[in-house]
């Protein structure tokens, strides 16, 4: 049969005699770069329609790629050019026969006899048969299963191999919609791009990664989620826009489903590359059937989500096409495509139905739900396949939105009238590249119909079309794409990719790009990475040979701790502040540590660094550092060995009262026991001066007394001897004169002048014994003064030193944590060496 390129979809019907014409339907592939809806009940014969649709595509070389919700779809597979009743017997039903009182064997005759007077009459012979067996590969991959094709999903995850500047716009949809569809699958509901923190989270980590070509994998999305590589998200500090324990528990639920055995068949087998899956690696065009029936809802979603963003971001990769390149079917899109409600389905799709006709790419879209789709959005839908319809209710729905989709309307009333009348197997076409609408009864399919195929039957039918022999060699190739040849069909012509930074080849670089994410609500720092390579040589002593380069940096996790210690004792006036640090490498994974082993320069937190330097490598996060619970012990116990032993020692001066903390000298604490003790001395020597300056004054005071007596006797003792004298010439002048004068006269005054004398001698003597006792005075006081002041000199000298311990509520642990320690990685042959990059000198 010549088709002349088109699809021979059936034989025109005749609405008036109710019965098929000659004339075949035959339709132009190239129309459905607008695409096309399928619109039937159950037993209307949608699948038959939609499966010779898919067998025409085949015929035509053009490639496909098939989500079968149903198990429908996989009769592609089930052709069979010889019409042997050997070939159907498997796929015969057993329970069926034994109703018909048939044996299996008699089914499988009566059954190729009905397909081979079926193809008869719709004039399709064996060479047709044998031609579409030998047209396109056919496989059936199952997602999350091994019962088909593995297909791994993680490649929806790496950089797309386009430049990220000139395709921003739908590289940042194709996020959107792989992180709608992740966070569906951990069971997060009504997600909202703009909305939902956890969304704006992961789509800021993709684009993170993607706009600087490099690729994420789940583990890695798990650690970027703890620990995201930037520190603002808008105009908020990440904390605050998504706090981190928040974070912890999305990155909790990512991991468990990384975790789970069940997800293993995700993440294995051959990548959902698309070029890939729609031509193999000799060019020639595949038919990609993707089985979810065994899929939940939610693992449906996710894997329909991934897809179609694959596919887009593929189609975008092309060069621009009027004819048709590739075909998209969707068996049933009741819950994908919903006129309310935004499933993660629906904008991927959207976006497809508005622009994949650009490039060529068309979209089948089935459902025998007309009343559950979005008619806006297949407004964009240039062909309409519609069969019958169980109730009157899913016509008026679909007259409703055919209406509102079809620009200029729609006569409402003809369509009534003809949807009406439709049977089995018959079906109005309405193309927009046509006139008028057609009604049509679809051929006979090549394939045999055997109903919905269960995922124990994948097997057999993947081994039935040699499916999977290939696939190993493909998979082991699976970074190289190979361009579809030349064909009747417009072959695939990718842009030219952004360069790729590649490793260097080499031993394999310890540690990975991605920072493992630090316990919740624990401390995280990062040392600076201070040492050039050179002067790391000559702080730690090493040697390094001559072709030796540095190659990057690494950064490995210690156990960082720091102490505010504040001593206060007032009795000794003490006030002292001190710093106690600790840098553990390696920890026991008990979190036994011996504090004293790891002492090191207290550091100033302002110059640590904020943040790792870009582009290093980190080492994994291992026990105890990667327990919270363990970090918080080893907190707890660190601040118990400082009460226990963290000391200073103070100098003591009781007698003085003086006291120094250790951050006097000896010198200076000596020059404050001198000041305080000369203080104290002249007091007591004033005290000693006052007290013999009253014995001196008082001595003084009796000799002024017999200084003045003195001078009392000495004017009596010369008065006596002119007394004496006058007597005495009175007496010798009577022996002239011959006058008698008294004898006792003259001795009493003679006796009297001796008193007087006597007197004088007395008050002399007094007056010299004074003096003498104030030169014992001044003696002794000078000698008092020596003893005095040689006791406040052995005072000086009375130091004692005391050892004070600080409050428990006085150690203040201002660093405690993770630290990152930077070290230079320098490659000499296979050989890497890694050189600490912080120093505390």
């Amino acid at each position: 049969m010549n088709t002349d390129g088109k699809l021979y979809m059936g034989r025109i019907y005749d609405p008036a005699t109710a019965k098929t014409t000659t004339d075949p339907l035959l339709y132009d592939p190239d129309d459905l770069t607008t695409h096309g809806v399928v619109v039937g009940m159950t037993g209307s014969g949608k699948t038959g329609l939609c499966i010779d649709l898919l067998e025409e595509a085949a015929l035509n070389n053009i490639p496909a790629l098939m989500i079968d919700p149903k198990g429908d779809i996989t009769n592609a597979l089930l052709h069979f050019p010889d019409l042997a009743p050997g070939d159907f017997q498997p796929w015969v039903n057993a329970d069926e026969a034994r109703r018909d009182g048939k044996t299996v064997e008699q089914a499988a005759q009566d059954t190729a006899d009905l397909w081979r007077n079926g193809l008869a009459s719709w004039d399709i012979g064996p060479e047709r048969l044998q031609a579409l067996k030998d047209s396109v590969r056919f496989s059936i991959y199952t997602p999350g299963s091994d019962a088909g094709l593995p297909i791994s999903i993680l490649a929806t995850l790496e950089a797309p191999d386009i430049p990220w500047a000139s395709n921003q716009e739908m590289l940042r949809e194709k996020i959107s919609g792989t992180v709608t569809a992740l966070l569906g699958l951990i069971g997060l509901k009504d997600i909202d791009p703009v909305r939902s923190r956890e969304h704006i989270l992961l789509a800021n980590i993709f684009e993170h990664a993607w706009s600087q070509g490099k690729d994420l994998d789940l583990g890695e999305l798990i650690m970027q989620t703890q620990a995201p590589p930037f520190e603002k998200l808008g105009v908020f500090p990440i904390n605050r826009f998504f706090p981190e324990k928040d974070r912890f528990e999305l990155a909790m639920m990512l991991n468990n489903m990384l975790a789970s055995p069940a997800f293993q068949a995700w993440i294995e087998g051959e990548p959902l590359n698309i070029q890939r899956l729609l031509y193999d690696e000799n060019g020639r065009s595949r038919h990609t059937i993707f089985y979810i029936a065994h899929l939940n809802e939610a693992e449906r979603m996710f894997f329909v989500t991934l897809l179609y963003s694959a596919v887009e971001t593929w189609m975008r990769s092309q060069a621009g096409s009027t004819t048709l390149r590739a075909l998209v079917y969707f068996d049933e899109i009741f819950g994908y495509l919903p006129p309310v409600g935004n499933p993660p389905s629906k904008e991927p799709m959207l976006r497809m139905l508005k622009q994949a006709r650009a490039f060529g790419v068309g979209m089948v879209l089935a459902t025998q739900n007309p009343v559950d789709v979005d008619y806006k959005a297949l407004s964009n839908a240039g062909t309409w396949f519609i069969g019958k319809l169980a109730t009157e209710q899913d016509k008026a729905r679909l007259l409703d939105g055919l209406a509102s989709a079809v620009p200029g309307g729609l006569d409402t009333r003809a369509y009534d009238k003809m949807i009406s009348s439709l049977g089995k197997r018959v079906f109005l076409l309405r193309n927009v590249h046509e006139k008028q609408p057609a009604l049509f009864q679809t051929r006979w399919a090549m394939n045999y119909l055997a109903g919905p195929v269960t995922r124990n039957q994948i097997p057999a039918l993947n081994a039935l079309v040699g499916a999977g022999i290939n696939n190993q060699q493909s998979t082991i190739n699976n970074q190289q794409l190979t361009a579809a040849p030349q064909s009747p069909v417009a072959s695939p012509q990718s842009l030219v990719s952004s360069p790729q930074s590649l490793e260097p080849e080499g031993p394999e670089l310890p540690g990975t790009t991605t920072r493992p994410a630090v316990p919740s609500n624990i401390g995280e720092y990062f040392l600076p990475n201070n040492l050039t390579v050179g002067e790391a040589v000559n702080e730690y002593g090493r040697s390094l040979p001559s072709d030796a380069s540095a190659i990057g940096l690494l950064y490995r996790p210690v156990l960082l701790a720091q102490a505010h210690i504040r001593y206060m004792q007032r009795k000794y006036a003490l006030d002292h502040e001190t710093k106690v640090a600790t840098l553990v490498h390696e920890p026991d994974k008990r979190g036994n540590v011996r504090w004293e082993d790891y002492e090191t320069e207290a550091m100033d937190p302002r110059k640590l660094d904020r943040r790792a330097t870009p582009d290093a490598r980190f080492a994994a996060l291992e026990e105890p550092l990667s327990q919270a619970k363990a970090i918080r012990a080893m907190n707890t116990d660190f601040v118990d060995w400082l009460y226990r032993s963290a000391e200073v020692t103070i100098k003591t001066n009781n007698t003085l009262k003086v006291y120094a903390g250790p951050d006097i000298s000896e010198e200076k604490f000596q020059e404050m026991c001198e000041d305080v003790a000369e203080e104290k001395a002249q007091v007591d020597i004033k005290k000693v001066e006052t007290q013999y300056k009253k014995k001196l004054a008082a001595v003084n005071k009796k000799i002024t007394r017999e200084k003045r007596e003195l001078a009392e006797d000495e004017e009596e003792f010369k008065r006596r001897k002119q007394e004496e004298a006058v007597k005495h010439a009175e007496t010798i002048f009577g022996l002239f004169t011959g006058r008698k004068r008294s004898v006792s006269s003259s001795l009493s005054k003679r006796r009297m002048t001796a008193q007087a004398k006597a007197d004088i001698e007395e008050s002399q003597d007094a007056i010299a014994e004074f003096e003498r006792e104030i030169e014992a005075l001044k003696e002794e006081l000078e000698d008092t003064v020596t003893e005095v002041e040689d006791k406040w000199e052995e005072i000086i000298n009375d130091v004692t030193e005391i050892s004070v311990s600080p409050y428990k509520k006085d150690i203040d642990p201002e660093i405690f944590g993770v630290a990152w320690f930077p070290y230079h990685l320098v490659q000499s042959g296979d050989r890497i060496d890694e050189l600490p990059g912080f120093g505390t000198a």
